[in-house]
């Protein structure tokens, strides 16, 4: 069976963030220099699905920029044959040093690689084997044959997504792809009382439709919403007669959050001020204290306050920016994994997760 066709490293790397597009599980490991590297070994030395011949880690730091210029099977069945045995010596230009063979097999191969279904496990070997155990699903190998042009590229490539990628991970990246592109059309978004807003489009838009319409109804018991304002400051939403109702008395101006639900539900309401993160601007400890001093004017006590940071989803940059500036007794949301939530608390609080 011939050795499969191989491009340069580099050239792998170039078709991963196609294959992994934004919202992918782990998509920096998918995407960088090592993961590419990885790929390219496994096709040099013919570590397949269906072939039988199965990757080491290691054999990833061994690999050099010299070795990788010789293209033949002869010189690659030498390579993959060799690159087993036990090493002896120095090996010059070799692409990383030995111990970064755990980053390899854990980082990129088993936590990135394995759980996007691009690499699969050989099954039956002791933990403590050194035999080879990792190799590339056939179907992700084949793309990348060099003879592929750009558009045949991207449509296997789209192919390979919906027939491997489980359904959590293809919803992810759908809405990160929603996200993304302004339509310049205006968004309806359906309250619980049954009523629409049309907001104006945009990420953050994308992300309060999530709010109001999933969010809410997951984690409240009877939710209401009391006004929404956009990026400029404008309240474009608000529910007085449901404000009055609860005994709420805010300002409809520009010192609320982007958010600001009622539940209904326990014995006292429950008030939930949640600001939503498309670029920057998250609940952090001044913010939370400046809410508190809001709801305490207007009668709500701390345990009857909840604040929530909304974004898209937690592999991009936006939560990945501001995570270490939420403040403490807040959450966290994702509309791309709605079902969770993460507590940045050292007890349970109000929204009784």
């Amino acid at each position: 069976m011939s050795l499969p066709p191989i491009p340069p490293w580099q050239e792998v790397l170039a078709r991963l963030p196609v294959i992994f597009p934004a919202g992918t599980p782990n998509r920096d490991h998918s995407i960088w220099e090592i993961a590419a590297k990885t790929i390219h070994v496994m096709l040099y030395a013919g570590a397949v699905e269906g072939r039988d011949y199965w990757l080491r880690p290691d054999q990833v730091s061994r690999m050099t920029d010299r070795q990788a210029a010789q293209t033949g099977d002869s010189d690659r069945l030498a390579w993959a044959k060799a690159s087993l045995k036990p090493g002896k010596g120095e090996i010059p230009g070799r692409w990383y040093a030995v111990n970064t063979r755990e980053s390899i097999r854990d980082d990129t191969i088993r936590y990135s690689l394995i759980q996007n279904g691009a690499v699969i496990e050989r099954g039956g070997l002791a933990t403590t084997s050194p035999a080879g155990r990792y190799a590339l699903q056939a179907d992700f190998a084949g793309l990348f044959d060099p003879a592929f042009d750009e558009a045949t590229f991207r449509a296997k490539a789209d192919v390979w997504r919906e027939k491997h990628l489980n359904s959590g991970a293809l919803a992810r990246i759908a809405l990160n792809r929603r996200g993304a592109v302004d339509t310049g059309d205006r968004v309806l978004v359906a309250f619980p009382n049954g009523e629409t807003r049309a907001l104006s489009p945009g990420v953050s838009t994308d992300i309060v439709k999530a709010v109001v319409e999933v969010f809410a109804v997951k984690f409240l018991t009877n939710p209401g919403v009391i006004s929404i304002s956009e990026s400029s400051n404008k309240v474009v939403a608000r529910d007085e007669q449901l404000a009055k109702a609860i005994g709420l008395d805010i300002a409809m101006d520009k010192h609320l959050p982007d958010v600001v639900l009622v539940d209904l539900g326990p014995k006292h309401p429950l008030l939930v001020f949640v600001e939503v993160v498309a670029t920057d601007g998250p609940i952090n400890d001044l913010r939370k204290g400046a809410l508190l001093e809001l709801a305490g004017n207007a009668g709500f006590k701390s345990q009857h306050v909840a604040f929530v940071t909304a974004y898209l989803d937690r592999s991009v940059q936006p939560f990945k920016r501001t995570v270490d500036s939420l403040a403490w007794g807040t959450y966290a949301w994702f509309a791309s994994e709605p079902d969770n939530l993460v507590v940045f608390a050292s007890a349970h609080g109000p929204l009784g997760t």
